[in-house]
């Protein structure tokens, strides 16, 4: 299936990926560490936000603990941990949008036009874009079209939840955001406590 026109940034919606077990950040919940004093999840939605027509979260457990946000809090629709496969997933079922556009809450210097190149890159054509850096794809970051619920539900249900994976069998659109230096990359993401203290210090540099 084709789309008669090009995507609007304004008619997606953004998917922040909250529900990472943190086994490599001691189990602290990514979303509430403070960066620069704001939580993770402050400065992705706010960055988010800017960008899209709406931001849902993808999240387990109180929903209570988002409040402060004027999101809806999704939580996935499988028991057990089955990772951001079943974030997208539970977000295309329990929300209207045609498009879906995932950032992780743990990678918060994500591009300020991320949402206006994918749109752009998707080309009239209903598959996935996804991001690339360095060599590297970043699959968690990513356009979905709502055409891919059942090819998401059948790798779910088969077991197989790894996203680069899955893309591997799928066609989708590579965009690459590559900039001059790898510490700058766009996609750097935070899953230990050494990251905490880059992230730190490329929060810093970025602002001078």
């Amino acid at each position: 299936m084709s789309q008669s026109s090009p995507l609007n940034p304004s008619s997606i919606t953004g998917l922040i990926l909250a529900g990472g077990l943190s086994w490599r950040m001691n189990k602290q919940e990514k979303s509430f560490l403070k960066l620069a004093g704001k939580p993770l999840i402050a400065h992705v939605y706010d960055k988010l936000a800017l960008q899209v027509g709406e931001v849902v979260i993808s999240a387990n457990g109180d929903p209570s603990r988002f409040s402060s946000f004027n999101s809806q809090v999704i939580a996935d629709k499988r028991k057990g941990s089955f990772g951001p496969l079943a974030g997208i997933e539970a977000a295309f079922l329990s929300h209207k949008a045609d498009w879906l556009l995932s950032v992780p809450v743990d990678t918060p210097f994500f591009p300020q036009d991320l949402a206006k190149k994918m749109c752009q890159s998707a080309q009239g054509r209903d598959v996935p874009v996804v991001a690339k850096s360095f060599l590297r794809l970043h699959p968690v970051v990513a356009l979905w079209p709502r055409s891919v619920l059942p090819k998401l539900s059948a790798a779910l249900d088969s077991q197989k939840l790894k996203l680069h994976d899955w893309f591997l069998q799928q066609e989708h659109i590579k965009l690459d955001f590559t900039v001059e230096t790898e510490d700058q990359d766009p996609f750097f993401n935070i899953n230990r406590p050494s990251d905490k203290l880059s992230a730190d210090r490329y929060f810093l540099n970025s602002k001078k």
